[in-house]
């Protein structure tokens, strides 16, 4: 019977352990750079209002729809599609258990599924709101910040560049009966590395927030990158 060879690291692996380590603190602490001169629009200055909202695990961006019609493309032309609401709340995620509103615990088993089998299809929600957002979000769960046109338009870029087009257009993936929100096919993947809150971090991103990624799995994290501008603006 042929023996299994032993590889013996020596000293090699205390130190392939540290360096392992030094990576993970160092990819959980890095920060994207924003960019000032695209993220907060001056008092008196053009600019477009929008608003982060956080349930407490999933954040939306509510953005004007006068602002997001304004532009062209396909972005533009499925907000068009959808009914009436002065205001779009943007989201992202898996194709499935984004969409699905059945009680949690009898979605467990699909939860799983998309956060651990890499590669699921997901989908960008545009939903249609006529209340304000400040009327539908506490401030607790709320935050409002105030984009340059140039901030903006990156944001709004970053959006349209996640949906899945077909001949020059969005494509519906789904729609939920008695509901104003649209699924839109997305290009990307959902899974544990790229999850909801992840890819609301990359639009702000865009848009010239300073954010850091993989600390982006919560909805807290997303709220404190603003947060922590706000606090060195200050």
């Amino acid at each position: 019977m042929r023996k299994r060879r032993r590889i013996n690291l020596g000293g090699f692996g205390p130190f392939l352990l540290v360096s392992i380590l030094a990576v993970v603190a160092a990819l959980w602490t890095w920060t994207a750079p924003g960019d000032a001169a695209l993220w907060r629009a001056r008092e008196g200055a053009p600019g477009v209002q929008l608003h982060l909202l956080d349930n407490g695990f999933h954040t939306d961006l509510a953005v004007p729809r006068a602002a997001l019609e304004a532009r062209p493309g396909p972005l533009a032309d499925a907000v068009r599609s959808l009914g009436p609401g002065d205001w779009i709340l943007i989201g992202w995620g898996d194709a499935k258990f984004y969409v699905d509103q059945s009680p949690i615990s009898d979605r467990l088993p699909d939860g799983g599924r998309a956060f651990f089998r890499p590669g699921n299809p997901s989908v960008v929600m545009l939903d249609p709101a006529q209340q304000d957002p400040t009327q539908l979000y506490a401030e607790d769960g709320r935050r409002d910040f105030r984009l340059t046109p140039a901030g903006f338009e990156a944001l709004a870029a970053h959006v349209e560049a996640s949906l899945a087009l077909t001949d020059g257009r969005a494509r519906i993936a789904t729609a939920r009966p008695g509901d104003d929100a649209r699924f839109f096919a997305s290009r990307e993947h959902f899974w544990i590395g790229h999850l909801c809150n992840h890819w609301t971090a990359g639009v702000l991103n865009a848009g010239g927030l300073a954010v850091r990624p993989l600390r982006s799995i919560t909805s807290a994290e997303v709220i404190g990158a603003i947060d922590r501008q706000a606090a060195d603006a200050r």
